[in-house]
């Protein structure tokens, strides 16, 4: 998620993927275009290999479901490391012709448009594991145009608070803000104490966007991004823009560390476990850079999380590549049929073993989830439940929000130019893909 693709390079990809399914009407076939039948878990591959794409993040992923797989079915399973950025690689070479028989993905409506998902991704519809995901997860992403192309295997993403609750206490704070009014209002509080409330990495640019879309929760809760989609709201409306001025009015009020515009990830996520800072607003990535700093014994001491909105504890979610898998459809009937089947293991026989080898939050009641999970993480998949789409999960492009509001902060951007750059951007991927209404 934090590699995000700049918009330019996702118009010219999503344009030749396109092409290159319409010069080769058969070379994006599957063996059944219909209903496909689902092979039994333990259905024997002996001599058969399949190629899973990941990004350097998600190479090791699979590991204990790849171990597992091979020795039950003896199939081979080779994972092959696409450089970052990774989503702009794999759509190149899905351009070409290069295809894998499964790949990371992340499983947006607009992600799956750049990878042309009804010519080139296998449909999961009748996926046996569904019906085994806690009920608020089986349809909240993967899903375009009433097709389901991807495989939830991890918790999505959620766009929210994360907060040092030793800077809470010593502060005096005893009760978690309410909606994005307290929220604000804490921090001012904190500063009138001396402390940071807010940090963020403005030279690494990605993060900038939650701040944004996470004052969003409740429009996009009311169908804003289906009215973005069709062109009947604009990002330079009062919701978007609104959304964008508050931020900048903060970061004017010095409510952000000092070093705002030369700070980058690494320095977000030291500050906030030394506690140098209260609070960030990130989403799952920024809290496996703190597990790789220390053990869940500080984290669950020190590290605290809650979901946040204009009106309440709202999450935003936005599932990244490494949440989900995708199958593709080869022109191979039986090595589609081999993907399918490891999906159906891997969600399957092999999910516990996968759930404990990760230290993830189990989406399925019938698993038990680790106990070295920490609380954090426990806290951001409670808020699921009752979260809405980001941005990344609902609109049909993706713009360059995000560097723009880094140009606000490095001051070569009013909030007004960020608001029409990514209207501007946003309609030109709009109309890349033919949408009406641009």
């Amino acid at each position: 998620m934090k590699k995000c693709i700049r918009a330019t390079a996702l118009v010219a990809a999503a344009t030749s993927l396109v092409l290159a399914g319409c010069s080769d009407p058969g070379a994006g076939s599957t063996a059944a275009e219909g209903p496909v039948e689902w092979p039994a878990q333990d259905t024997d591959l002996a001599g058969t290999t399949l190629t899973i794409w990941a990004a350097q993040n998600s190479n090791t992923v699979p590991e204990s479901v790849v171990a597992g797989f091979e020795e039950l079915t003896g199939a081979e399973v080779e994972v092959e490391t696409i450089p970052d950025p990774y989503e702009q690689g794999v759509q190149t070479k899905v351009a070409t012709g290069d295809k894998p028989d499964l790949a990371f993905w992340q499983p947006t409506a607009s992600q799956l448009t750049a990878l042309n998902a009804s010519t080139n991704l296998q449909p999961l519809n009748d996926a046996p594991w569904v019906e085994s995901l806690k009920p608020e997860l089986q349809d909240m992403t993967g899903i375009l145009e009433d097709t389901r192309y991807a495989a939830l295997i991890t918790t999505p993403a959620v766009e929210g608070v994360y907060y040092n609750k030793e800077v809470f206490e010593e502060a005096g704070i005893s009760e978690l803000p309410t909606d994005w009014d307290t929220f604000v209002e804490l921090g001012r509080e904190l500063k009138g104490q001396g402390v940071t409330p807010f940090y963020e990495m403005g030279a690494d640019r990605w993060a900038t966007q939650w701040w944004v879309q996470v004052q969003l929760a409740e429009a996009a809760k009311d169908g804003l991004w289906d009215r973005v989609n069709a062109g009947e709201e604009k990002f330079t409306d009062e919701t978007i823009q609104g959304a964008i001025d508050n931020y900048n009015g903060l970061i004017e009020e010095g409510l952000f560390n000092e070093d705002i515009k030369t700070a980058t990830f690494e320095d977000q996520g030291d500050a906030l476990l030394a506690g140098d800072a209260a609070m960030v607003v990130q989403v799952n990535s920024f809290f496996s850079q703190l597990q790789a700093k220390t053990d869940t014994a500080e984290l669950n001491e020190k590290i605290g999380f809650f979901p946040i909105g204009p009106g309440g504890n709202v999450g935003t979610f936005i599932p990244d590549q490494s949440n989900a898998l995708v199958a593709f459809k080869t022109g191979d009937a039986e090595k589609e049929a081999a993907s399918r089947q490891l999906l159906s293991y891997w969600m399957g026989e092999g999910y516990g073993d996968f759930v404990a080898a990760q230290s993830t939050v189990s989406l399925q009641d019938s698993v038990t989830t680790p106990e070295d999970v920490p609380e954090a993480l426990l806290s951001v998949s409670d808020s699921l439940g009752d979260s809405v789409p980001s941005m990344q999960a609902a609109a049909i492009a993706n713009p360059d929000l995000y560097i723009f509001l880094a140009d606000m902060i490095q001051g070569t951007k009013t909030p007004e130019e960020v608001a029409q750059a990514t209207q501007d951007q946003f309609a030109e991927l709009a109309r890349a893909q033919g949408a009406t209404g641009f």
